[in-house]
């Protein structure tokens, strides 16, 4: 256990001084085992780890959605989502924003990522606000909290990364994720209108509207399509999620070739961005398998579940604590950095408490609820500081907009997510009342 805690210090002290989350994994992971056992055995833990990982015909669901998510990027659909949201909010104080929230949770419905949503509605949503008199702070604030809602309105990378950790079913994880990722756009709709309310300077009574064309409904509608392809087909069990992801990617090439917006330059592009970011997600697996390997043979799993049982404590009580604990890491820890090294950990914890009747008496149900909870805690994180992945890659888009602009934006969305958060905790039936 002792070498577990040193392990748990190490690792946060080599990503204070910003060593990549993957490499430092890796290290403390490989040396930690090695300490434990000895250093054949460590490297035979790392080799096998990177084999399995990259052989893995279940994982090869993650980059043929993350080809999907990039391919609809090229498309033009994110501004067709945008200019049909724009035309029914605009004549409300705040409109802009509330377009920005809505057409990020379309996105998100086909994206799946986070930082793709932020970085592409940035680009869409934020010359419009500019244009109509909003405050940076409200148009970049909506865009980053609305970008969150791409891990976990469904198709989600985290959900399918959580469901391969846990052995959850993927189909019914996303059927969860779709009532509370509603919950979250219409949370964030109130967030805009309670802070224009309060501070109407930060945007203008109306906005000018726009005409919709046959062009952006066509893009709305190969949205639905896209989305309803997915959900009915992974859910009705007419295929897996690997082969859902496989027919999405497909459909979203077949969508970015009839709207005119495929080039091969940009198919170029939008192949090497996803080999990259596929890289990146990759290399994280490896290092949280060879580290979550290590704290599992220092026995840090069942020490936990001793501990709490000796304290006799009510269930959600013990969520509670979990929680506070996901928030506390989310400040420091990128987001799938944090899922992959706390719920091998916490996960078996979850599995073990008794939540009395109802809903969570079935463990099944307590898995998928679990997995809901932390995603929600992973879009807090998205936007808490001084991370905040989406507030940087708004930075990085918006490079004369200050950092102290964008998370003052945030707070109002940030407080938001910790009203639905503690609403699904409250009530689980509202992840799993679809199944």
């Amino acid at each position: 256990m002792l070498e577990a805690l040193i392990g748990f210090g190490a690792l946060f002290a080599l990503v204070l001084v910003r060593v990549p989350i993957a490499i430092a994994m890796i290290i403390v992971g490989t040396a930690g085992f090695a300490v434990l056992r000895n250093w054949n055995a460590a490297f035979n833990l790392l080799g096998n780890a990177a084999f399995e990982t990259g052989l893995s015909y279940t994982l090869s669901v993650i980059p043929l959605f993350i080809l999907m998510g990039n391919l609809l990027t090229i498309s033009g659909v994110s501004q067709s989502l945008f200019t049909t949201a724009h035309a029914l909010l605009h004549r409300m104080r705040g409109g802009l924003a509330m377009a920005s929230i809505v057409a990020c949770g379309g996105f998100s419905a086909v994206c799946g990522s986070s930082l793709a949503t932020a970085a592409t509605m940035s680009k869409v949503a934020m010359p419009s606000m500019r244009k109509a008199g909003y405050a940076d702070s409200l148009a970049t604030g909506s865009i980053a909290a609305g970008g969150t809602l791409g891990i976990l309105i469904p198709p989600s990378v985290i959900l399918i990364i959580y469901g391969l950790l846990t052995e959850a079913d993927i189909g019914k994880l996303f059927v969860a994720g779709i009532l509370p990722g509603l919950i979250g756009v219409v949370f964030y709709l109130i967030a805009v209108y309670l802070t224009v309310l309060v501070k109407p300077e930060l945007a203008p009574s109306t906005a000018d509207g726009v005409q919709v064309k046959k062009q952006d409904l066509y893009g709305v509608l190969a949205v639905l399509g896209l989305f309803a392809i997915i959900m009915v087909g992974i859910y009705g069990s007419f295929f897996t999620p690997t082969e859902a992801a496989a027919i999405g990617a497909a459909v979203a090439l077949l969508i970015a070739f009839f709207s005119g917006g495929l080039t091969f330059s940009k198919l170029y592009s939008a192949c090497l961005s996803c080999a990259r970011t596929t890289a990146m997600i990759f290399a994280i697996i490896i290092g949280a398998e060879v580290f979550s390997n290590f704290i599992s043979y220092a026995g840090v799993p069942d020490a936990l579940l001793a501990f709490v049982e000796t304290l006799d404590v009510n269930a959600y009580v013990v969520m509670l604590v979990l929680v506070l604990i996901y928030v506390i890491l989310g400040a420091v820890l990128e987001s799938l950095s944090m899922i992959l090294l706390t719920v091998p950990v916490f996960f078996p914890l979850v599995a073990s408490l008794d939540f009395g009747t109802g809903i969570l008496s079935d463990p099944e149900m307590v898995v998928i609820w679990f997995g809901i909870v932390v995603v929600v805690v992973t879009e807090i994180s998205l936007i808490s500081p001084p991370i905040g992945l989406n507030v940087f890659v708004l930075r990085s888009v918006l490079t004369d907009v200050p950092l102290r602009t964008m998370f003052a934006g945030i707070l109002p969305f940030w407080a938001a997510d910790i009203a639905r958060l503690a609403l699904l905790i409250a009530v689980p039936s509202l992840s799993l009342m679809l199944l």
